[in-house]
């Protein structure tokens, strides 16, 4: 069986730390490690050959193994699964509705936001910071419900997306 992804390089920024984090919390066994290149997990007759090195040249491929076979074991799907291992998406531009938006900072136009966007297929809280202009296009976005986009580096940390060094924000006001 084959993955789903057509494009695999989107697994190239999964974290072999977070998937092996992952597999310990959900019951996988570690079998063997083969030096710092891979390691073998089971559970209940599944295999994983975890690659360990993001330089490795099928990385990408293997990962995208990983996720299939979680989405097996688990009988989930794959989205499912990547969205609850992918840690980093770097350039990523994600349309979002603002949600929340903290009182500004008192020596800078500038404040924390929270968006609703979609991330792997499924609608999550992402945090991040503007400043100046897209502050208060974010305030406009806010009071008068309009869908934004925005660019940057998208990274979960403890659960949490977060939109670092966005740039590109824009106003979804076509309708």
């Amino acid at each position: 069986m084959t993955a789903i992804f057509p494009d695999v390089d989107k697994f190239k920024y999964i974290d072999p730390l977070q998937v092996e984090a992952y597999l310990v919390g959900h019951g996988w066994q570690q079998q063997q490690r083969h030096g710092d290149k891979a390691s073998i997990w089971t559970l209940d007759g599944f295999e994983i050959l975890l690659p360990l090195k993001g330089e490795i040249i099928d990385f990408s491929r293997r990962m995208a193994e990983v996720v299939e076979t979680l989405a097996l074991a688990e009988t989930r799907d794959q989205q499912s699964i990547l969205g609850d291992l992918i840690t980093n998406a770097p350039n990523t531009t994600i349309q979002a509705v603002v949600t929340h938006i903290a009182t500004p900072n008192a020596d800078h136009l500038s404040g924390e936001i929270t968006f609703l966007g979609v991330v792997v297929d499924k609608l999550r809280p992402i945090h991040t910071e503007l400043a100046d202009r897209d502050y208060i296009l974010a305030l406009k976005a806010y009071q008068e419900r309009l869908p934004v986009y925005c660019t940057g580096d998208l990274i979960k940390s403890n659960g949490i997306f977060i939109l670092k060094n966005p740039h590109k924000f824009r106003l979804d006001d076509t309708e």
